[in-house]
């Protein structure tokens, strides 16, 4: 820790030029400093959409199914 803080324009530097680092405090490691260019270069997962599709199926009446059950409920009919 003590390192870093004395060469902290230094360390920054080199991790900007792509070498990140590992602070440690006791000889536990604390972060990790890395170029912004590995956070920016890493792709976003998608959102797949139909990830069950082939494993269930939605009925064609789907929206039609007990609506008298629930407008019953939502109404008091």
């Amino acid at each position: 820790m003590h390192e870093a803080k004395t060469h902290l324009s230094r360390l920054v530097e080199e991790a900007a030029a792509g070498q990140g680092f590992v602070i440690c405090k006791a000889g536990r490691p604390m972060v990790r400093v890395s170029p912004l260019s590995e956070l920016i270069a890493a792709p976003s997962p998608l959102r797949r959409l139909g990830l069950l599709q082939g494993h269930c199926s939605v009925p064609d009446d789907f929206d039609r199914l007990s609506s008298g059950d629930l407008a019953e409920l939502f109404e008091g009919l």
